[in-house]
């Protein structure tokens, strides 16, 4: 059995950056969850379905396969053979992921795989529900959150950084929406497992969740 550690939270706490400098940090595979949907998200994009068509969205998973490889120690995200790293933190991507992930039919599609992974690596898996429903037995969990005025400005950062045009106000919208969403959906919501570890990492800097996320793990 591999070493796992859990780490959930509401979108923009900044889980995958952190769980790949944990991952670079203790020598564990960081098993990326959110990119998993993403990519299938991007598929449903690409079929032109829409978020609110469950049986389409279900039918369609039949014809995804979802990897996620290692390409000179940087993960690569392939849907159908096609990589499509470069697709997925679109807000488009994002919103219909959000949209989609709680469709029990889109869920099984993955879960397997990712429990697959846990069970034969040391992995950090991050997501909204790892350690409440994918791993529930895993070693280390922990629930990473910031308010939404911080991970609303830093998702705005990261947009300008890339030359992209966009409003605080209303990614910090978007953001409450999607924690709406997330924690009230009927199939597996975001919650804090009862022995997370609890860090809010709003007045932290990126060094200093690391190591206190690490001081937690083997």
């Amino acid at each position: 059995m591999g070493y796992n550690v859990a780490v959930d939270g509401p979108a923009g706490a900044g889980k995958s950056t952190i769980a790949r400098l944990v991952a670079k940090e203790k020598g564990y595979i960081y098993v990326d969850t959110g990119a998993m949907y993403r990519a299938l998200a991007v598929h449903f994009l690409k079929k032109g379905i829409a978020p609110e068509d469950t049986q389409g969205i279900i039918e369609a998973c039949g014809d995804a396969d979802v990897s996620i490889r290692y390409e000179n120690g940087i993960q690569q995200v392939y849907l159908n053979g096609e990589n499509v790293t470069g697709m997925l933190r679109t807000e488009e991507v994002g919103n219909m992921a959000s949209r989609t992930s709680a469709i029990p039919g889109v869920r099984e599609k993955l879960l397997e795989l990712q429990r697959m992974l846990a069970r034969e690596n040391d992995v950090i898996m991050d997501g909204r529900d790892i350690g409440t429903n994918i791993l529930p037995e895993a070693d280390v969990k922990i629930f990473l959150t910031a308010s939404v005025e911080t991970r609303a400005k830093r998702r705005y950062d990261e947009l300008r950084s890339k030359g992209e045009d966009c409003d605080l106000e209303q990614i910090a919208r978007d953001i409450a929406e999607r924690d709406a969403r997330d924690m009230n959906r009927e199939t597996a919501p975001l919650k804090r497992a009862e022995d997370a570890v609890l860090i809010d990492s709003s007045d932290m800097t990126i060094p200093e969740v690391v190591s206190e996320i690490c001081s937690h793990c083997k």
